[in-house]
């Protein structure tokens, strides 16, 4: 028995561990895929067991206009709309201006907040002032659902962008000291999705640090819709703008090229008519019977592959380098051959629409300009078309 711990010192042990794990630090609220940490904040009252009480009478309760400083859960009541662009003007956006943002084409929503450059031990960063309540919308739908972010802000708190707390080797819950500022405490850090921007400030915060008022602006509409130029044009010269979904239009682009390079099997018609009624159909608008005039004026359906004196190649007169970006396996052997008419004609579809062919009479007319310049050459084309078109009607 005398090995044993007496009772007073299992308690103590209890209230050490108790003790150690308070002053640990913050704790990590882990919200789908993203990683939101907030620093633990200081107990401010003891708890106290609350027995239930009948609801106050409304002729006792005194209304108030104080400001909220703790937020609910988000949850369905918070819709996100992330911005897909982000700019900053060289000065104060006007109203009239923000208006005109908000009525570009494919922008469905915009704000304006105030922004600015602090420095913390000579490190600068650069955060948005804004207000919680109106913002909370315009980051992804984790830090959006995560109140300790919003009640960070309402507080005067720094929320700091997660890669710029790594980058720094910052310290969640820490005071930093603002060259010739306040000092702000880093309440909480999250992946806001706001390229260029290391962190979150209270508008109030944001006004003591003498950020610029109105710089900043923020569009959202469908992803890859939303087109620079306009922004440009409205914010004037010295406006920096960033295409906050440009690895999504990246993407978009790729899955485009890759439609457009996708080859048509045709497999091995047993004609040249219906060899050009089969490659026709990788591009939707266009005939038939210009490919088949094409492939007149070219090779006379095959029978004159060249090579040419500027050194096409093939049943539809490809040169060598065109073929190597538009050529396809039409006929599903494994190889792009230039010689094959199964390659060569949906080859040429697919020229001519990456070209535009099958968006209206003008472009088809500019398709085939690029196929042969000249537009001689162009009315020789689309005359055999139409005679083809009679033919074959």
């Amino acid at each position: 028995m005398s090995g044993l711990p007496s009772l007073r010192a299992v308690l103590l042990m209890v209230l050490g561990v108790l003790v150690v794990t308070a002053v640990a630090g913050g704790v990590v609220v882990l919200v789908g895929d993203d990683l939101v940490r907030t620093a633990q904040e200081p107990v401010r009252r003891p708890i106290t067991r609350v027995t239930p009480e009948a609801a106050p009478r409304l002729d006792k309760l005194v209304p108030t206009t104080a400001p909220v400083k703790d937020f609910g859960q988000g949850g369905p009541g918070v819709t996100v709309t992330p911005p897909r662009v982000l700019a900053i003007a060289p000065g104060t956006v006007s109203r009239r201006t923000r208006l005109a943002l908000g009525a570009l084409r494919h922008v469905q929503k915009a704000a304006v907040v105030d922004a600015g450059a602090v420095k913390v031990s000579g490190t600068s960063l650069n955060l948005l002032a804004v207000d919680p309540a109106d913002f909370r919308s315009w980051t992804p739908q984790p830090v959006a659902d995560q109140p300790a972010v919003w009640s960070a802000l309402a507080r005067g708190e720094l929320v700091a962008e997660a890669g710029t707390m790594r980058k720094y080797s910052m310290i969640l819950g820490a005071m930093y000291q603002v060259d010739g500022g306040p000092r702000l405490r880093v309440a909480a850090s999250a992946t806001l999705g706001l390229s260029g921007v290391d962190g979150l400030v209270s508008v109030e915060v944001g006004r003591s640090l003498g950020f610029a008022k109105g710089v900043a602006v923020l569009l959202h509409g469908k992803p890859g819709t939303i087109g620079e130029t306009g922004v440009r044009k409205l914010l004037g010269k010295g406006a920096q703008v960033v295409v906050l979904d440009a690895a999504s239009r990246a993407q978009q682009r790729r899955r485009q090229q890759q439609q457009q390079q996708q080859p048509v099997n045709v497999g091995r018609p047993g004609s040249y008519l219906e060899l050009y009624q089969a490659a026709a159909t990788r591009c939707p608008g266009l005939s038939w019977t210009v490919l088949a005039a094409i492939g007149q004026v070219e090779s006379s359906h095959g029978r004159n592959n060249g090579p040419s004196s500027a050194g096409a190649l093939g049943p539809m007169q490809f040169m060598p380098a065109t073929w190597k970006h538009y050529g396809v396996d039409g006929d599903g052997d494994g190889k792009a051959d230039i010689w094959s008419p199964y390659d060569a004609v949906p080859g040429a579809a697919n020229y001519l629409c990456a070209n535009g062919a099958g968006k209206g009479p003008e472009k088809l007319r500019k398709a085939i300009w690029f196929y042969n310049h000249s537009w001689d050459y162009v009315n020789k084309v689309m005359g055999i078309a139409e005679a083809y078109a009679r033919t074959y009607a």
